[in-house]
């Protein structure tokens, strides 16, 4: 008979991360029957779900950054809000208002759309900075204060923001500090062919997005969530991604590279990466794969190398590759002990 009480609550990692790869799959096939093509792309969204991240969506209008944006957040059974970004948008109509109340003759607080396990920011960069600034407190710290009173965010959180190219009429660049809290940058690109015939087929009568059910729920995703922090990176990976994240402030076509928090989320991104792949612990190769989602939005270009017409995206992410190849990747052998055998 069992005495130890650590062991009766004790469970297997390698099952739980087993558990972890069977509900990203369900997920990840239900955005699949709305979005074709995209496998990177919904990648990257589920693992920036996993770290408790933001994922901001960046291209040109009608290739699908809203409809990604909503498929992921029908697939969970979760509070979802949605905040339209324009010129006019106010700061509290982001995080509340507190409103007098003449029953009780006292202030009470009503909460903005920021109070939801998943807030869909639909073009971000069209709004003013003032009502863009109202994220920043909610997305680094997971709370809100209006009039001096903090109120704490449910969990998970996750902002899935969307826009346009800066080029586009009506947008506006997004501030260093906006861009440096958004755990990870996607752009959807447009569909091959043979995604664009089939999207026509299968959505060109209705609206795809009213087929998508939650496939799980916001508590499961949380203790999802708290499991992959437990994967395990060694000193050798952990000082990969402090070089990694050096090398783009030594760069010599890069005026300011990533911050000490793109380190935190590039090591949390690698968790979840890695427990995708159902492994207990990080390889260099989940750093590398990561890399340019997580840095390339937050690197800010030698003015020089912006003249030569380039878009900022494609120059940062060579840059970002310039950078992995002349850092040497850690030796197999100091790092985790493997749960399990292969990938």
């Amino acid at each position: 008979m069992v005495t130890d009480p650590g062991l009766l609550h004790w469970r297997d990692p390698v099952t739980d991360i087993g558990h972890l790869a069977d509900v990203a799959d369900r997920v990840r096939a239900s955005i699949e029957t709305v979005i074709d093509g995209k496998a990177d792309a919904i990648t990257t969204a589920l693992v920036v779900l996993l770290s408790e991240g933001h994922l901001l969506i960046e291209d040109v209008p009608g290739v699908g950054k809203t409809m990604l944006a909503k498929a992921l957040a029908r697939s969970i059974d979760a509070r979802v809000r949605r905040i339209q970004f324009t010129p006019d948008l106010l700061p509290s109509d982001v995080t509340g208002v507190s409103v007098y109340n003449q029953g009780t003759r006292d202030f009470e607080f009503r909460p903005g759309p920021v109070f939801a396990n998943i807030v869909v920011g639909d073009e971000i960069n069209r709004a003013e900075p003032k009502a863009q600034a109202a994220l920043l407190e909610c997305m680094e710290e997971h709370q809100v204060t209006v009039d001096g009173v903090t109120y704490r965010l449910e969990s998970p959180f996750m902002v899935i923001a969307t826009q346009n190219p800066v080029e586009m009429e009506g947008t506006r660049a997004l501030p260093e500090a906006q861009r440096d809290r958004f755990t990870a940058r996607i752009s959807m690109g447009y569909p091959s062919p043979a995604a664009e015939m089939a999207m026509l087929e299968s959505h060109g009568g209705a609206s795809p997005l009213s087929s998508v059910a939650p496939v799980t729920d916001a508590a499961e995703i949380a203790r999802l969530i708290s499991l992959v922090r437990t994967v395990h990176v060694s000193t050798e990976v952990r000082q990969y991604i402090v070089d990694v994240v050096g090398g783009t402030r030594a760069h010599p076509d890069v005026a300011l590279g990533a911050s000490p928090r793109a380190a935190l989320h590039l090591i949390r991104v690698a968790r979840a990466r890695a427990a995708l792949d159902q492994r207990a612990f990080v390889l260099p190769d989940d750093v590398q794969e990561m890399t340019v989602p997580v840095l390339a939005h937050r690197l800010l270009l030698q003015p020089e190398i912006m003249l030569s017409g380039e878009p900022a995206t494609s120059i940062a992410a060579r840059t970002l590759v310039d950078v992995l190849d002349r850092i040497p990747i850690p030796r197999p052998g100091g790092g985790a002990r493997p749960l399990r055998h292969g990938r």
